[in-house]
């Protein structure tokens, strides 16, 4: 087995495009700026920033809606049928606190995003809380995708990466169905060749 003379024995090759499965499919359907923390300047990171698709605020706002107007349902039943007129003021602030955040759902979905390195997935999000994860490839045990049925109405799916620790545990929602699986694959092919001991 020849080795490349360029790479060092021991430190592992950088990801190249030929080992991602599918890469358009990964920014196609997608947000086309990623928002950025003014701090993250000071960060060295590799590669690029890909992100989710819109679709996902559309399926949120949905869900959130129903949500809502169950709350209100049952709120109506309880103070109509049972004279149980408190019941008003836990569904205002259950209300209150879903418009709120239905507001800043479309400024947190456009800070969400994720970048292929060498060694890891570097997974980041929020705006004035701000969180970025670097998950190794070879740390990797479980790779999951899932759907809810709105979900599914609106093409978009959650993927779940899961590694020893469950503290570094990944899940990157609003991904098209498409870039999921060229995620799901790529990352599963990555993760055999960086394959560390636990």
């Amino acid at each position: 087995m020849t080795q490349n003379p360029e790479i060092e024995p021991g430190i592992p090759a950088p990801l190249n495009s030929a080992e991602v499965t599918d890469l358009e499919s990964l920014d196609q359907g997608t947000y086309s700026e990623l928002r950025t923390a003014r701090s993250e300047a000071r960060l060295e990171l590799d590669g690029s920033w890909h992100q989710i698709s819109p679709r996902y605020v559309v399926s949120q706002i949905l869900q959130n809606v129903i949500f809502v107007a169950f709350v209100l349902a049952v709120a109506l039943v309880l103070a109509l049928v049972l004279h149980q007129t408190w019941v008003w003021i836990p569904a205002g602030v259950v209300v209150l606190i879903t418009l709120i955040t239905l507001i800043i759902l479309p400024r947190q979905a456009k800070a969400i995003g994720y970048m292929l390195r060498a060694d890891d997935i570097v997974f980041r999000k929020g705006i004035l809380w701000q969180r970025m994860i670097a998950v190794p490839y070879g740390r990797m045990q479980l790779v999951d995708i899932t759907q809810g049925p709105l979900d599914r109405a609106f093409g978009v799916t959650q993927l779940k990466m899961v590694t020893a620790a469950a503290t570094t545990g990944v899940q990157i929602p609003g991904l098209t169905q498409a870039a999921s699986e060229a995620l799901r694959d790529t990352l599963i092919e990555v993760a055999e060749t960086r394959r560390t001991g636990l």
